[in-house]
This record gives structure tokens, C-alpha cells and sequence, in this order.
């Protein structure tokens, strides 16, 4: 009777020790967003092994710190690398050997980038024009394993795609938007801006002339709005005054209404250092007679009273002087009330 007791008790703690065994050695699944998952067998290697689960625990797999390995650290031989380094078993750092755990097709990658639709990666075509050479990418640098979101300025300097496509061993990044942003279609940009109507910029009037490179990245970015420049700066050939330079476009000096579309300049009010109101300057007066480009930007930069002219500067043909001097128009000396009335 004492037996039977014994065994009943001895057998559930067998049973439950059976089945934590066949719990832990599992097959397990390492998945992928973009590839079938990886299999780890345990039964093949303990087979292979004799059964010795400390050959791996806890010397290479600490169950008690589980993290994932970079293909990269694998072959630092760390992890599966332990192992497979071309001495015990095949090596994970030759790429006819990635098919022996990694089944399967890989699929496409869709990189969805906010303005600009969708790029699609392609791993078909790639391992087509690689050969199956999986490590021209996926070798730590190029696809360094936890990858982070970079930019297309990073790309022209040699990060993930432009590590190959740089102009020699494939297409170059730079410029050749559509050629992986399928559809794609810039939108235009509109520039708001204080006291003035807006500028729009169209992409698609512009790429009818010229191409992606034309202006991108030696130009502009690619950043909508990506710093600013001022009318000045474009007059000295920055921004949109690269091209708008009378030469190969008309000039961003003195066209306004061809980008500020309904511009109307308003009047400009003098004041006294105390406040008084001492005239106006009309500009809708002016332009009747004269263009933006005769007083802009070489007699006054695109600016609200910049900078202060004496009655005296303007005799010595400075600001307001340089076209009211007598001949073009009245001269400033004498003809006080002309300017200097309260509308």
C-alpha cells in the first residue's frame, strides 16, 4: 500500500517534469515584418548535441536575460554565431548559407513618407542584381540591424540606400525622385508671409523645364521651406534667385507680381521721433510711372523703412533724392508740401 502511495505521488511530479521538458524545447520562432521567420529547432540540436542543453544554456542563451541578436553580433559570435562560425557549423556570415535558416522569399518593404506617397523596396530585384549576396546590405554598416528612419541628406552621404546608390555601382539618390517615389507629385509650396500676398512655388510648372537636380539638394533640401531667404539674399543669387537671375529666369528683383500674385504695395507712413505723421509714400502712385525693379533692391532693399535719409542725404541724391533731383522729378528743397501733408 505504501508503494502505490509513493508512485501515485512520484507520477504527476514526472508527468509535469515531462511536460515543462517538451514546453522548453519547442521549436522557436523568430519573426520578421518583411520575411518569413527563422526556426530554431531544439529537437535537431539536441540531437546533435546528445541532449546537453548546457552546451547553449546558459553559456550562449541566458533564459533569464532574453534579447535579440543583430546579424551583425552573430557574427562577433555572439548567439547562434557561438556556434556557427564555419569551424562547428556552417558559418552565419556567408551569404549562400542564409537561405539554410532564413526560408522562404523576402518581401517588399513600402516606406510611406508623409507628402511624398510611397517608396517600394524591392528585395526580388535586389538579391537579383546581388547575385543572392544577402551581406551587401545586411552586414551591420549599410542595414546596421536596429535602423532608425534617415533622411535623404544621409542617404547622399553613403547611409543605407546610398551606399549603392551613389552615381557608380547603381542610380544615385540625388534627384532621382520618382525613380523609387513611384507617382510621385511635389506639391507646390506657399510661402505666407507678413504684408505681402503669398508666393506659390509650383512644382509642376518648374519640373516641365527642369529636373529634381536642377535644384535638389545643391539648391534647396529636400525639406519644404527649409530655412528662409529674404529678397536680398536672392538678388545675390541664393534660393530662387540661383536661376531667377534676369538670365536664366527674369529676376527676382523688380517682378514681384509674377510670384505675389495680386501684390498691392501699400502706402508707407513717415512718422516724427514723436509719432506725428509727418507723409506717406504711395506706391500705387509710383508704379504708374516707374517699375519695382527702379527703386528695388538698388535704391531700397524689400524692407519697411530701412534705415532713416536726411532731407539733406536726399539733396545729395540719396534715398527719395535719387530720382526727385530736379529733372526726373521735383527735387526735395522747396516742394515741402508735396510730401509732407497729412494724406
Amino acid at each position: 500500500m505504501l508503494k502505490r502511495i509513493i508512485l501515485l505521488t512520484v507520477a504527476p511530479v514526472l508527468f509535469f517534469a515531462i511536460v515543462a521538458s517538451a514546453a522548453e524545447t519547442k521549436d522557436i520562432y523568430f519573426t520578421f515584418k518583411h520575411a518569413d521567420p527563422v526556426v530554431f529547432s531544439h529537437e535537431f540540436h539536441l540531437n546533435k548535441y546528445d541532449n546537453k542543453c548546457k552546451v547553449c544554456h546558459d553559456a550562449i542563451f541566458n533564459l533569464r536575460n532574453r534579447r535579440h541578436f543583430t546579424m551583425a553580433e552573430m557574427e562577433k559570435t555572439k548567439s547562434c554565431g557561438a556556434c556557427h562560425s564555419g569551424v562547428k557549423a556552417f558559418s552565419v556570415a556567408k551569404d549562400k548559407d542564409c537561405v539554410k535558416c532564413h526560408k522562404g522569399n523576402p518581401r517588399e518593404v513600402t516606406y510611406r513618407i508623409k507628402g511624398l506617397g510611397e517608396a517600394v523596396f524591392s528585395h526580388a530585384i535586389h538579391i537579383a542584381k546581388t547575385n543572392g549576396a544577402c551581406r551587401s546590405c545586411h552586414n551591420g554598416k549599410v542595414i546596421p540591424g536596429k535602423q532608425k528612419a534617415v533622411t535623404m541628406a544621409e542617404m547622399e552621404k553613403g547611409r543605407t540606400c546610398g551606399a549603392c546608390h551613389n552615381g557608380k555601382k547603381a542610380f544615385t539618390v540625388t534627384a532621382n525622385c520618382n525613380r523609387c517615389h513611384r507617382g510621385l507629385a511635389p506639391k507646390d509650396i506657399t510661402f505666407n508671409l507678413k504684408g505681402v500676398t503669398p508666393a506659390v512655388f509650383s512644382h509642376s510648372f518648374h519640373t516641365q523645364a527642369y529636373s529634381c537636380k536642377d535644384c535638389h539638394t545643391k539648391v534647396f533640401p529636400f525639406k519644404a521651406v527649409a530655412g528662409k531667404a529674404t529678397m536680398d539674399d536672392m538678388a545675390k543669387g541664393k534660393s530662387c534667385g540661383t536661376c531667377h537671375n534676369g538670365k536664366d529666369a527674369f529676376a527676382s528683383s523688380g517682378d514681384c507680381s509674377k510670384c505675389h500674385k495680386g501684390m498691392k504695395p501699400g502706402k508707407i507712413v513717415f512718422r516724427s521721433k514723436t509719432g506725428t505723421i509727418t507723409g506717406y509714400f504711395s506706391h500705387e502712385f509710383h508704379l504708374q510711372a516707374y517699375k519695382c525693379a527702379d527703386c528695388h533692391t538698388k535704391i531700397f532693399p524689400y524692407k519697411a523703412l530701412m534705415g532713416t535719409a536726411t532731407m539733406a542725404d536726399m539733396a545729395k541724391g540719396k534715398s527719395c533724392g535719387a530720382c526727385h533731383n530736379g529733372n526726373e522729378a521735383f527735387p526735395p528743397q522747396g516742394n515741402c508740401a508735396k510730401c509732407h501733408k497729412p494724406s
